[in-house]
């Protein structure tokens, strides 16, 4: 029963992606694998940590950070081509979720290669955490399936969903160790990706490809108490991956100003 469900909601995720451009309402993706839209929910939301509904918009939003590097469609129109007929409802959503602007974004191809230069020719990466307190330590190994290079982001979020600026964040050069100091009480998913060293600009926008890993179980921090190491293993990106929204070339940004600050 178990895989059934599992079977299905592959099926929903790829008529998703097929049909992203037409309106996508609950009835809708319920209605294709015969449930209620009450029960389809539950059922998506175990597998996924996001409502249907959520997915969707994120997917949108993906391909908005498509259509900003890829054509010359104005902000106006890549919004309408999305179902955002609001421009200020289309900036205000991307702005929150990807953390610039959508011209922001679309200009940021020079920053996002230099970012990467600069972060390669770092000496000193121990503990340049983007966000510091004086609360509970989270640690962990990050490990890959296949043999890597580069700089590898790795973040607390707020949602199973890397968008929005992490609640913790840092940066790492190579696999291996890593830890948050200063977590205040409170529920995160741990999310991470890796960019290559040989990665052009546009594989740092649109990080389409990138190693990738997520935790759909929530860590969840108490006062005073301890959380259990964390080991986790990058993977090529999965069809029930969701989108990596938020900009990497800001959070490469965020980190590089750290650096300048305490050097």
């Amino acid at each position: 029963m178990v895989t059934d469900m599992q079977t299905e909601i592959d099926e929903v995720i790829s008529y998703i992606h097929q049909h992203i451009n037409e309106p996508l309402p609950l009835s809708r993706l319920a209605g294709h694998v015969a449930y209620s839209p009450y029960h389809f929910t539950r059922i998506f939301k175990e597998r996924m940590g996001l409502s249907p509904i959520y997915y969707v918009s994120s997917l949108r939003l993906q391909k908005a950070k498509d259509l900003l590097v890829r054509t010359n469609l104005s902000v106006r129109d890549i919004g309408l081509e999305i179902g955002q007929q609001s421009l200020g409802t289309f900036t205000t959503r991307f702005t929150e979720r990807v953390g610039v602007t959508p011209s922001e974004f679309r200009n940021s191809t020079l920053q996002a290669d230099h970012h990467l230069r600069s972060l390669q020719q770092l000496n000193d990466w121990h503990t340049k955490h983007l966000i510091i307190n004086q609360h509970a330590c989270i640690e962990g190994t990050i490990q890959a399936e296949i043999p890597f290079e580069g700089v590898i982001l790795v973040g607390l979020f707020a949602k199973p969903i890397p968008e929005g600026l992490p609640l913790y964040g840092t940066l790492l050069s190579s696999l291996g160790y890593f830890c948050f100091t200063g977590v205040k009480p409170g529920t995160y998913y741990l999310m991470a990706t890796a960019v290559s060293w040989k990665a052009q600009a546009m594989e740092i926008l649109l990080p389409h490809t990138t190693l990738r890993t997520r935790s759909k179980e929530p860590i969840i921090v108490k006062p005073y108490g301890s959380v259990p190491h964390q080991r986790i293993t990058l993977h090529a990106p999965r069809p029930d991956d969701p989108p990596i929204l938020i900009s990497l070339p800001l959070l490469m940004k965020i980190f590089l100003n750290r650096i300048s600050l305490n050097s």
